[in-house]
């Protein structure tokens, strides 16, 4: 057997084994992940949940107040040194605003991730990584049955390229909830470190309440969403599994 061939019957196994994966992915694996995926929005971890469980420590104190004596200040230096130090120093202040508290180490150590948040990405990322190669497998599937260009008995071509759009848009969608889980570290990140630098303000760490509580949602709005997505791909195949598969052997058998 020349290379070539050899080549020629390695593509046409990979065709064939991509279809059947797909086939059973539809009519077995969709259901059960629809199931599997119900049964983990009813657990503990996503219902019924407090708000305030998913609250955490953020390890930074606040620290006491200093005393200074600005007289005693002003007597060690001349008073027109003072004065000019003075004015200079609120000039600036008042154009780039308070510097806040200079951070070289944390007294009581590093902060930490929020633990509560970090166990629901653990359990959710998978289902999404799970979501983009089924709607990728699926996309591929369908490509391989829209048949050749010809004139007229279309239209089962053309629920072959609505299909094969739907599917595209919830790959697209799947792969944007793996951004917004690391756009929520390092927003939250940047609001720690706000709270590291001015510890007095207590409207920073209520921020990170919230976020994190925004961040709680926004995973089991995910989950949700990753649950009707599998939902919505197996109706509409199902439903037009046959034009999918034979787009247009049915119409042109009845015409004779």
């Amino acid at each position: 057997m020349s290379e070539k061939s050899e080549t020629v019957k390695k593509v046409k196994e990979y065709k064939d084994g991509l279809i059947k994966k797909a086939e059973n992915l539809i009519t077995v694996g969709f259901p059960e992940k629809i199931v599997r995926l119900n049964e983990l929005l009813e657990t503990q971890m996503f219902a019924n949940r407090n708000l305030h469980d998913v609250h955490q420590d953020l390890n930074i104190p606040v620290p006491d107040a200093i005393l200074q004596n600005h007289v005693n200040d002003f007597e060690a230096i001349p008073a027109k040194r003072a004065r000019t130090e003075d004015s200079t120093k609120a000039a600036t202040e008042s154009q780039m605003g308070p510097s806040g508290t200079k951070v070289l180490i944390l007294p009581s150590g590093k902060v930490t991730c929020n633990t509560p948040i970090c166990d629901l990405i653990t359990v959710v990322k998978p289902f999404i990584r799970e979501l983009v190669e089924d709607s990728n497998l699926l996309k591929m599937w369908i490509s391989f049955m829209i048949p050749k260009i010809e004139d007229g008995n279309n239209f089962g071509v053309a629920v072959q390229e609505e299909t094969l759009g739907e599917i595209q848009s919830v790959e697209s969608e799947a792969a944007a909830f793996f951004d917004q889980i690391s756009r929520y570290f390092i927003s939250r990140a940047k609001i720690v470190s706000k709270v590291a630098k001015y510890p007095h303000i207590d409207d920073y760490r209520r921020a990170v309440q919230e976020m994190d509580e925004k961040q709680f949602l926004s995973l089991w709005l995910v989950m949700c969403e990753v649950r009707n997505r599998y939902s919505s791909l197996h109706d509409i195949v199902i439903k037009n599994l046959e034009k999918l598969k034979k787009p247009r052997s049915s119409n042109a058998e009845g015409l004779y």
